[in-house]
């Protein structure tokens, strides 16, 4: 028979705790179920917060009316005053009576016995009959999901890009959760389990986000400038050639990559350091990699204060690119910056040897990641929306995807 399946309410008490933003541990004490049996659930549901059950819609019966139905019916009350007293339809009573009662043992041919309990479980599994998924169902629409998780996209890139693609046929549109649902969630999987390895983070369950670790205090810079001197038009985003940058740092803090990043439309250029990280390496490449931009993208950089940027006067005066320093421990003065060192983790994984990689596969990189339509340029690449600027009338045109 196997353990007694604990009541749906229990489960809902578990995930509303888990939405109101509980730990695990803290929505399994909320619902008074065991870890294990969170974790379970948890697992079952992928980790997709919304797969997880709410609370049950008016329309059906709850357990405590259940309940009421088993007294009016021991005590031999007609169905219709058990409606009247739960507020439902006559037909709603003897609905539920004929799908979930049972025939007694020991009594007269045709007598059925209700009981609240079994007729809760009998309604949930019922419930849970088997659906066929989106993705299964349709193998076109199912390649083509396939096909872009390959290419490194992101469930909700790939819906907000078949919804552009195909407005007027529903049948291509799939949400980002059915995508993880196909991918993760027991008896959902129309997609090959391995291309979980294609996501971002390679996860099967989705985690909460880590502090970002405080770097290690440096010595000041000299002659820095501020980023509460930067321009306010760097800061709306209204004009295009303003620029954040960092470095990704490999296993040991041994080998580097430098990553530019510009402001308005998130397009992105990739240093090659040859495997090291000193400020006269950073300093040579950067004026490399700005000499291959249009002199109206080249407005400012904006850089954390690490000591690379030592040598940071010299590459302004070689450039003409005024260079902004954040606030001490301040990452999100580089918001757009850190979220696209967050996406080239997935092709440069922490703890490995970034000097491995050459030139030509740094350039492969920032190709495919400026070719990524993202939600803040309304599904628009990042090579799209720098296309666009620079086909503006008096505008020059080309620029380099690498540094």
């Amino acid at each position: 028979m196997g353990r007694p399946c604990l009541p749906r309410v229990v489960r809902v008490r578990f995930w509303e705790a888990i939405r109101e933003g509980l730990s695990l541990t803290g929505a399994c004490a909320a619902a008074g179920v065991s870890v294990t049996a969170g974790t379970r659930w948890f697992a079952d549901a992928g980790g997709v917060i919304n797969n997880g059950p709410g609370q049950v819609s008016g329309r059906y019966l709850s357990f405590e009316e259940r309940e009421e139905i088993a007294v009016g019916r021991a005590a031999g009350r007609s169905m219709r005053a058990i409606a009247a007293q739960l507020g439902r339809s006559v037909s709603t009573i003897s609905r539920e009576l004929a799908r979930n009662s049972q025939a007694a043992w020991g009594r007269p041919q045709g007598y059925r016995r209700y009981r609240a309990s079994v007729a809760q479980r009998t309604a949930e599994q019922r419930a849970r009959r088997p659906k066929t998924a989106k993705l299964a169902a349709h193998s076109v629409l199912r390649q083509r999901v396939q096909a872009d998780l390959i290419a490194c996209w992101s469930p909700e890139q790939i819906s907000a890009r078949l919804t552009a693609e195909f407005p007027d046929r529903p049948e291509m549109w799939v949400s980002h959760e059915t995508i993880y649902q196909s991918l993760y969630v027991q008896g959902r999987g129309a997609l090959r389990r391995e291309l979980a390895g294609c996501l971002r983070t390679g996860r099967a369950l989705r985690r909460p986000r880590r502090r970002a670790d405080a770097r290690q205090a440096r010595g000041p810079i000299p002659n820095m400038v501020m980023i509460s001197e930067r321009p306010a038009e760097a800061e709306d985003r209204a004009v295009p050639g303003h620029w954040e940058g960092d470095l990704i740092i490999g296993k040991n803090n041994g080998s580097a990559i430098g990553t530019l990043v510009e402001r308005s439309t998130r397009f992105c250029l990739l240093l090659h350091l040859d495997g090291r990280r000193d400020a006269e390496t950073v300093r040579d490449r950067m004026i490399e990699a700005i000499h291959t931009l249009p002199q109206q993208l080249r407005r400012s950089l904006t850089w954390d204060q690490g000591v690379e940027m030592a040598r940071h006067a010299e590459i302004t005066l070689a450039t003409e690119m005024a260079i902004y320093f954040c606030d001490p421990h301040s990452p999100w003065q580089r918001g757009s910056n850190e979220n696209t060192n967050g996406l080239l983790r997935q092709y440069f994984p922490k703890g490995t040897n970034l000097a491995r990689h050459t030139a030509a596969d740094l350039a492969a990189v920032a190709a495919e990641l400026n070719g990524r339509p993202r939600k803040t340029l309304g599904w628009k690449t990042p090579a799209e929306a720098l296309n666009a600027l620079l086909s503006l009338p008096n505008k020059p045109h080309g620029v380099a995807t690498t540094g």
